[in-house]
Formats: structure tokens, sequence, C-alpha cells
């Protein structure tokens, strides 16, 4: 405890220095004062007696120096001096301050916004505990992108596996579900087994989870709220757990409340959870077990290669009951959660913090060009300190405190700008963004600005502080900084090449996203309303009663003013969502089956007549529906162009027939081509797909249906109709209304976003890069006066002089350039998969971003090399 003690005492003295001090004198001038006393009595006279007792008692400064440093903690006051020297100093020049302070804010700004939004997706831990042990596992099909399990199988292997600590299962995606009480809602639920939540490692906040007797069938139905609603709906009352609620017309009882943070793995979004209730008697009859997510809490010493290794033996056996020809596309699967979570996210993110920090780069050559011009000024101050007896690690620890103290300063001021843009960002934003609403500036994030604002301090004040001062400065001798001058060119170069690589890079993507909002997608979105209307089951349970609302809808809103035509669908492009089916179930007559593997999947819509006609897309070949093709004795069927060609290639198919599914569905006539559309987002090719007509029929019939509106009204005052017709039928239907071109703009939205990111940080860069550049030429012309005034007394033109000025820049350019070219052409490389019909590797992108940067470099340099133009040589050769 005694060194705890001696501790205490020094900082205690650091912080009352004044005081300390006074304590020091006072003892000092005792001692003095007996002996000086003492002196006296032994016969001396008082003046000789002081100074025979100064020389007995020693030297007075020297006392104090061993007494401050056993008082003090000598590093710490050291400093604090420091400290308070970079203070004056940036008091004495404010404006040299300010534009260091204000370049960092920038840049550390953008990348503290940036860090906050991709640190959620690439590096902060999921809301689980151990969440780099949750795994998502199952099959890997065409029929479906994620993996997934039948039921059959999952029962077999939840008893079975050995590599996991815990198993679970959920439904895919979420339902619709009403609360048709006091106030009714439509929520989401998700049904999940009753190990949901323990493999996941959540607790809920209030209540309980379920229990395995309550995730079964016909047992009393039970719910778990969100956070959200809890606090939303029903106060955060703590009542809430036991109460009972109307839930889509039955009685579910409320038994708890999710943590805050909760998420669910697929990430969609959940108001409610309710027992998954699957029937293992059903569940392990051949070719009847349910489609379902699988999760896993793997072992302490497993991994998810080994994980993959140990459920292959099971993987084989499953594979048994396939169809030999689908086998060979049927694939195991164990990935990690947040693997499953971030998928395309993942490049996205890194290459916008690679960008931002492209741009904190600029910012600190920036502030290294800066300091290095003050450190020019200040190197005969700096001699004379050493000749003074300041050591160089002195003078290192001098010069890097005055930048870290620019580095915090504008590490702080960049968490205001951080603030400003993370506001931007979410207003500029597509919804869907992975993770963006949870983005802000929390503990976590402030300290990842404090390191970079020090990592900052150290990176561009450690040339300055490098710099040795020369010995021929204490004679007034100018002395020339060849070497300083050369590093500061080879920092505006850096410059170059680094605004020229997120040019470039920015280029790529708006070309993409042009390129993007202008594909043609087989439809004209152009006056076309769109209505998403959902039964619920409770209120409609027959499938005719849900038949006979749609249809008395498209009735009345065929008939509001200004309604050209009226189309109904289960599904919409190009969102690519729609019902489908394997190429290997199409049957043609006289014709083999395709039996190798499932051909891939081929999509289908149930569509109204008026389809076509409200989306503009041709009928190439043979006609549209009619009405009377939607008799239950009709069975027609419509082929897209891709799917035209790939069953009968040149032939003509109008009047042949056709039929799909694996349990041989009824024979269809084909009556028309329809124009390809895109169906699988944007950016894919048209996948081949066919419609079939919607009418009462338990294939084509579903109990939620996308309503396509084409209209001469303005589509505010359209979809007011709209929804006042819904209401006519059933007030309390949840609807949403949108037009064709609103969701044509949200498939765009991420590519916008990543676009517009990198654009403001190559707009910042170049921004950087031109202050560099002034900076730069403006101190060589004011280093190189007297031989501008030379040149100029010798019979140079001011021309001449601004073309000397010019090739330099020139060469800094031509240098940046090409390290930006290699630069540009490896990023380029990463950015492939966010291209769309754009070359990475595109030589005119190239061209004119160099040529844009070339007149930037050149405009910045103009005011500097006026300047330079205007030198009175008689002035430049009295010059000092």
């Amino acid at each position: 405890m005694q060194w705890m003690r001696i501790a205490l005492h020094r900082i205690t003295a650091l912080f009352s220095r004044r005081k300390s001090e006074g304590e020091l004198q006072e003892e000092l001038r005792t001692h003095i004062a007996a002996l000086t006393d003492q002196n006296i009595q032994r016969g001396m006279d008082a003046q000789e007696a002081e100074h025979a007792a100064r020389r007995a008692f020693g030297g007075v400064e020297q006392i104090k120096e061993i007494y401050r440093e056993h008082r003090g903690i000598p590093f710490l006051e050291k400093f604090l001096q420091d400290l308070r020297f970079a203070l004056r100093g940036m008091r004495r020049a404010p404006g040299h301050a300010a534009i260091a302070i204000l370049t960092l804010a920038l840049g550390i700004g953008a990348t503290t916004a940036v860090f906050s939004v991709v640190d959620r997706i690439l590096f902060r831990n999921l809301p689980y505990p151990h969440d780099e042990r949750l795994v998502s596992f199952g099959f890997i099909a065409p029929i479906e992108q994620n993996e997934f399990m039948l039921g059959t199988d999952y029962l077999e292997w939840r008893a079975q596996q050995a590599p996991f600590e815990a198993v679970t299962s959920m439904r895919p995606g979420v339902t619709d579900c009403d609360i048709t009480e006091q106030n009714p809602a439509r929520l989401n639920c998700a049904a999940v087994e009753y190990t949901f939540l323990p493999t996941l490692g959540v607790q809920p906040v209030l209540g309980r989870n379920f229990s395995q007797e309550e995730d079964r069938l016909k047992a009393p139905s039970v719910a778990l709220l969100s956070y959200e609603v809890w606090r939303g709906r029903f106060g955060r009352s703590t009542e809430i757990v036991g109460k009972t609620i109307q839930l889509d017309g039955h009685p579910v009882r409320i038994i708890g409340v999710l943590p805050a943070n909760f998420e669910m793995p697929t990430l969609v979004h959940a108001d409610l959870l309710v027992p998954e209730a699957l029937d293992e008697a059903t569940q392990r009859r051949p070719n009847t077990g349910a489609v379902l997510r699988a999760f896993a809490r793997l072992k302490p010493t497993v991994t998810t290669q080994g994980a993959e290794s140990a459920l292959e033996p099971l993987f084989e056996e499953s594979l048994k009951f396939v169809p030999p020809s689908f086998q060979k596309e049927v694939h195991l699967k164990v990935v990690p959660l947040r693997e499953r979570q971030v998928q395309n996210a993942r490049l996205s993110s890194w290459i916008l913090l690679g960008s931002v920090l492209a741009v904190l780069l600029l910012a600190c050559t920036n502030v290294a060009n800066l300091l290095l011009a003050r450190s020019t000024a200040r190197r005969r101050e700096f001699a004379v300190r050493m000749a003074l007896g300041a050591g160089r690690p002195r003078l290192i620890r001098q010069t890097l405190t005055e930048s870290l103290l620019l580095g915090f300063l504008g590490g702080a001021a960049g968490c205001g700008v951080a603030y400003e843009l993370l506001h931007i960002f979410i207003f500029i934003a597509p919804a869907g963004i992975l993770r963006l609403e949870q983005a802000s500036l929390d503990l976590r994030v402030l300290l990842f600005t404090l390191a970079i604002s020090l990592a900052c301090g150290v990176l561009f004040g450690l040339a300055p502080a490098l710099q040795l001062p020369e010995a021929e400065l204490l004679g007034g001798k100018e002395v020339q900084g060849t070497a300083r001058g050369l590093l500061r060119q080879v920092l505006v170069s850096a410059q170059i090449a680094v605004s020229l690589v997120l040019l470039v890079a920015a280029g790529l993507l708006i070309g993409s996203l042009h390129h993007l909002q202008n594909a043609p997608t087989g439809m004209e979105a152009q006056n076309v309303v769109t209505e998403t209307v959902v039964l619920g089951n409770y209120r409609y349970p027959d499938r005719a009663q849900q038949f006979h609302f749609f249809t008395e809808l498209e009735k009345r809103l065929r008939q509001l003013p200004g309604v050209l035509s009226v189309g109904i669908s289960d599904t919409l492009p190009p969102s690519g969502s729609m019902r489908s089916t394997v190429f290997a179930s199409i049957e043609i007559p006289g014709r083999e089956r395709f039996e190798k593997g499932t051909g891939g999947m081929v999509g289908w819509r149930a569509v109204t007549p008026d389809y076509f006609k409200a989306l503009a897309i041709g009928i190439v070949r043979g006609r549209g529906f009619t009405e009377e093709d939607r008799r239950p004795s009709e069975s027609p069927i419509i082929l897209s162009e891709t799917l035209s060609k790939i069953l009968f290639a040149d032939e003509d198919p109008i009047g042949k027939q056709m039929r799909f599914g694996l349990q041989n569905g009824p024979w269809r006539r084909i009556v028309g081509i329809a124009a390809d559309v895109k169906n699988n987002g944007l950016t894919a090719h048209a996948d081949p797909e066919f419609y079939l007509p919607w009418k009462d029929d338990p294939v084509q019939s579903v109990d939620s249906v996308q309503i396509v509106v084409r209209n001469e009204m303005n589509a505010k005052a359209a979809g007011s109709w709209m929804r006042t017709e819904t209401a006519g039928l059933d007030p309390t239907l949840p609807v949403t209304i949108d037009t064709l071109g609103h969701r044509l703009e949200r498939l765009v939205q991420p590519q916008r976003f990543n676009a517009t990111l990198l654009t403001l940080f190559a707009g910042i860069g170049l921004f950087l890069a031109a202050i560099g550049i002034y900076g730069v030429v403006r101190f060589l012309v004011a280093q190189q006066t007297r031989e501008i005034g030379v040149r100029m007394a010798l019979g140079a033109t001011p021309r001449e002089i601004c073309k000397m000025v010019f090739q330099t820049v020139a060469r800094w350019t031509i240098v940046g350039g090409l390290l930006g070219v290699g630069g540009s052409l490896f990023c380029a490389g990463l950015l492939k998969s966010l291209l769309f019909e754009v070359q990475p590797h595109d030589p005119l992108v190239l061209f004119v971003a160099f040529m844009f940067l070339s007149l930037i470099a050149f405009c910045a340099a103009w005011i500097p090399a006026r300047q330079a133009m205007r030198i009175d040589p008689m002035e430049a050769l009295r010059y000092e």
C-alpha cells in the first residue's frame, strides 16, 4: 500500500503545483534562515552570515529540481508542459490550427459515420451470447437460395446430430396475423419451435418461453410479444403476461415479452412469436414434410467445417429419398449465422469503409503537408532549442504532442460532422439497408473515433517530428529543405493517386446506376397504381369467399373515373417473388421429360385477363386471356418468350398442350406468347415463366393479391379512390397503396445509396487534394521567390514562370495518375459484382476521371502560379 500512497501524493502534488511551490520556497527559506542565525551566533555579521549559509546549503534551484522529481510524475509534467506550449502555439497561429482541425473533422467525421454503419454488419457481435457458435444448416437446392430443411429430415437429424449443443427450427418468413379486439391492427407472426429462444441464448425480459407441451397441435394458443408491440400497444404494462388477446378471431394468451434488442436470425421483422406446432406424425410420412429453417449452436470445440462433416452421413441418408435425377443438385451447407445475414452486404460495406478510409488518408496527408510547411518556418526555433540542450527525443515528443492535440480536436469536431452525416445517410438510404436504423454514435463508435484521432495525430505528425534542424540555421543562413520539399511532393502525388481511385470507383457506380435506371423491364410503369390486399383467414376462411371478394373489388375499381384497365395477380414483377416449379416437371405430349436434374426453376403467376394490358406487356403471338378462360372447364396457359424458345425452339407453340407438376397436373392449351418481363430483379435477365388465368381454383386461387390499375388520374387521387372502394367492402382490411414506378425505384435504391456515398467521398477527396496541391504550390512559390526573381531579372517572362510552375504540377499529376491507374484497376475488379452493364476496366471512365482530376489540379495551382508571375525581381533579390 506504500506505493499507492506515494503515487496518490505525487498526483495530488501535480494538480496543486502552485501551493507546493510556495511550501517548498518557504521550507528552503526556513533552512537558510536557520543556518544564517547559527553563523551570526558564531560572530559573523548578518550579510556575511547569509552568504555563508547559502554556500553551505548548496544550489537552491538544483535542490528544487531534485525535490520536484521526487514530488511529481516527470513524464506527465513534461507532457502537460508540451500541451500548454502546443495550445500557446495554436493561439499564435489560429488560422493554421483551424484549417488543420476542419480538415481532420471532415475526414474523421466521414470515417466515424461510415464505421457506425458497417460496424454492425462486419464487426459487432450479434445480439446473442457466443454468437460465433450459431449456424444455419440444411439443404441447398435450385428451389431455394437459402438453407432449408424438410420436416421429415429435420426430425431425424435433430434426434441423431452430434456436432450441435442445441438445435431449433422455424417456419420460413412471417405470416399476417390480426389483433381483432379494440383498435384492430395487422401484425407479423413468426412460428418457432419451443427450443428457439434457448438455442439463441435469449431470455424474455418479462414472463417465460414456450414449453414443449405448448408447442404441439391443439395445444392452448400462446404468444410472445416483441418489445416494440409491448411498448407501443400495451404501454409496457407488466400485467400483460397472462392476459388473453384476440388474434385472428381466436383467444391467445400472452406468456412473455422479448428483449428490446432481439432480432430474428433471418432478420425478418416479427411482432409476435407463436409455437411452430409441428405434427410429428404427419412430418414422418414420406414426401409430406414442411419446409423449415434450421439453426443450431455448435459445441465449443466444433467448427463449421467439422459440423458439416459430422452431418454428412445424415445428409447421405436423406438424399436417398430425393429423385435420382435431382440428387446432384442438392447439397449440404452449414453456414455461420453472421454470414447468412450479411450475404451481399459484406462487399458493399468493405467498399464503403475502404473509400472513407481513403478520404481520411487524404485529410491526414493535407495536415501533414500543413505541418511540414509550418515546421519549415520553425527550423531555426528547433535549432536554437537543440543548441540550448533539448535532445532529439524531446523535440520529437513536443512535435507529436502538437499533432496529437490537433488530432484530438479534429476528432471532437468530427463527432459533430459524423452526427450530421449519419442523419443524411439514414435520410437518403432505402428501406432494407442492413442494420442502418441501428447505427448511432454510441460508446464503441466514440472509442473508435478517439483511436483514429490519435492514430491520425501520430501519422501526420511523424514526418515533421523526424526532421532534424540544421546547425547552419544558428548562423542566420537560410537552408533549403530539399528532402522536406520532396516529401511534400510525394504526399501530393499520393493524394492524386487516391483521388483518382475514388473518382474511377464513383464513375463506375454512377454508370451502373444509369444503366440500371434505364434498363428495359418489359412493362410500362407510368400511370400505374398498385394495391396489395391480404385477406385474413379468420374472416375469409373459404376459398370461394376470397374469390368473391376480389372479383367484387375488381368490378368496383373498373368503375372508377379515368381507369383504363384493372389487372389482378398473385405477384408482380420484377421483385422475383412468385410461385414456381422445376423445369423437369413440365411435360409436352410426344416428348420425354427433362431427366438431367431439375433443369432450374420456372416461375408462374395467376392473372386476370386485363393484367397484360394494365402493365402494357405485349402479346407477341396468339392472344391473351379472356373472361371465358376463367371458367372451371377451361385450362389455357400463356408462355413467356424465353420459356417458349426453351420448350419449342423455332416451332409454333400456339394450340399445343403442356402440363406441369410432379403430380401430373391437368393438360393446358397454349393460347399465347407474352413478351419477356424482368422477373428476378432489374440486374438479372428475364427468367422463363408462364401465366395461368386467375379463377376459383385450388391451384390459381390465393388470399393475397396485387391489384394493378392503369389510369389517367393523379396517382395520389387514384390511390385514395382505390382505398375507399376497398374499405366499402371491408373497412377493417389493411391495404398498401403504391405506384409501380416507386416499386421499381426501390429496387434501384441500394445501388443509388452506394453510388451517392462513393461520389460524396470522391468529391471530398477532390476537395482535399485541391487544397493540398494549392498549399504545396504556394509553399514552393514562396520558397523559390529568390530563384524566380533571378530568372525574371535575367529575362524570363511571366508566361515562362507560369509554365515552370505548371510543369511541376504536371509531374506530380502524372506520377500520381500512374499510381492511381494501378490502384483503380485493382479496386475496379472488386466492384465487379456491384456493376450492371459496365465493364470494371472501362478505359473511358478512367480517362474522364484522370482528365477531370488534372483539371482540378491545374485550377488549384492557378492562384499560386499567378502570384509567381507577379513577383517583382528587385523585391525578390532583397528577399530573405
